[in-house]
């Protein structure tokens, strides 16, 4: 990667700003559309699609249809990996937004449990497979567009604007969510987020297409340098790294969705508050997150990707009992508290580096195989999570929650440790213009 408006900084710095922004904007879309399902199935599936008369059971049949989008993100991730680097990264970007959104929509418009009986919960985990695959499809593509046109000393920074997109997509998937619950009533309080995110992915479509392609994968055409079989390439040549950027993942991505939507379904089946206050600690979170990534991308780019990716790593091992002990007392404030901390120190300095960390990984005509192979094999873990965490505290109650927190901090420090460090800062590597042989 270089500077990609030679003899102009200041020009590259606004075209890397206007990449980054886009793509942002276009991973909130999708970000809202994936997690609006989140909250639905916490709060209101149980009942809506699966008919279940014990609360308990209701939750986990939702979480385990939830589980399911997350087990087809890595089929998405492998299409998107493939079609990245041998078509580009921008018509990826376009092709999952409409997926993702057509998908969404659709789940709004679905009949009920009471009104069609098993094809309800048949379709609604065939939606939730597409939304899935989309949403696969989302992540490499969005983050190496940004990468791959910003500036070698600033990846870090420039790679962290996407990734605004997840707290900000959570931010406004909560924030429907109480809005409905204060303006509607019956099923339209979780339809209406979803029908409403039709108008979002026009948005969203309207700006992916107004951005140029990757300059790398550019370069990697016109050296004829594309890969037949990219994704294959990396399965069979980097599987190690594809394995390390799992483990990596699992104290940011499992943490998370423990943190929101375990802990959601938490404090109503242990009758600790009500189910708001963690919405509200959610969007807390999510808001701060809007600033935290960018603060934590730039830092990458002074002190290097490791020592920022530990502080989210080890604080996930740290605050795991803390957590659920702020949260037991049952106060409004404690809760909020505890989940915006959550957010901040244990989700957003690990994600914030991921989108450079992982990219500096790989060569340019296989790059977008190896962050999306990695990044998406780690969401056959997480996307199992809360129903595991549902059924551990079934069985030993909160601590058992919170113990699996903790243990997804170990796995991904442990994982860190052994990996390189590659900002350019610290490696001495001012470009990432090697081709694979």
């Amino acid at each position: 990667m270089t500077e990609n408006i030679v003899g102009n900084p200041t020009r590259a710095l606004t075209q890397s700003g206007k990449v980054s922004i886009a793509s942002m904007i276009g991973s909130a879309v999708e970000s809202y559309d994936f997690f609006i399902y989140g909250t639905a199935s916490a709060a209101y599936f149980g009942k809506v699609f699966f008919a279940a008369q014990e609360p308990i059971v209701g939750v986990l049949a939702s979480f385990a249809t939830l589980a399911v989008g997350f087990l087809m993100r890595p089929v998405g991730g492998y299409l998107a990996g493939h079609f990245g680097d041998r078509v580009g990264r921008k018509a990826v970007l376009f092709w999952s937004l409409i997926i993702m959104g057509a998908a969404t929509v659709l789940v709004g418009a679905l009949p009920t449990y009471a009104q069609v009986g098993v094809v309800a919960p048949i379709l609604l985990i065939l939606l939730r497979m597409i939304q899935g695959i989309g949403f696969g499809a989302e992540w490499g593509g969005a983050v190496l567009m940004a990468v791959e046109h910003a500036p070698a000393a600033r990846r870090g920074f420039f790679g962290a604007i996407p990734q605004i997109g997840i707290p900000a997509g959570l931010l406004l998937a909560n924030g429907a969510f109480l809005l409905s619950q204060a303006l509607l009533s019956g099923d339209w309080v979780w339809r209406a987020p979803f029908l409403a995110s039709l108008i979002m992915v026009v948005i969203g479509i309207f700006i992916r297409l107004s951005i140029s392609e990757s300059p790398d994968f550019t370069r990697v055409k016109e050296q004829d340098a594309i890969v037949r079989q990219p994704a294959l390439t990396v399965l069979r040549r980097d599987w190690r790294m594809v394995l390390k950027i799992t483990a990596l993942r699992m104290a940011e991505t499992g943490g998370y969705y423990v943190t929101t939507s375990f802990v959601l379904s938490y404090v109503g089946l242990a009758s600790i508050t009500d189910k708001s206050s963690v919405l509200i600690g959610t969007m807390v979170g999510s808001a701060l997150g809007l600033v935290s990534h960018l603060f934590f991308g730039a830092l990458s780019d002074r002190i290097g990707r490791k020592p920022v990716f530990l502080i989210g790593a080890i604080f996930t091992i740290l605050f795991g009992i803390p957590m659920f002990l702020l949260i037991n007392t049952g106060s409004v404030i404690m809760v909020v508290v505890a989940v915006a901390l959550a957010l901040l120190l244990s989700h957003d300095p690990i994600f914030a580096v991921e989108s450079s960390w992982f990219s500096e990984q790989f060569p340019a005509n296989v790059r977008s195989s190896g962050i999306s192979l990695g990044y998406n094999a780690a969401s056959l873990v997480a996307g199992v999570l809360p129903f595991i965490a549902v059924a551990v505290y079934g069985s030993v109650g909160w601590m058992g929650a919170a113990l699996i927190f903790v243990l997804l901090g170990v796995i991904s420090t442990a994982a860190a440790v052994f990996m390189k460090e590659t900002a350019p800062i610290k490696s001495g590597e001012m470009s990432m213009e090697k081709v694979a042989a």
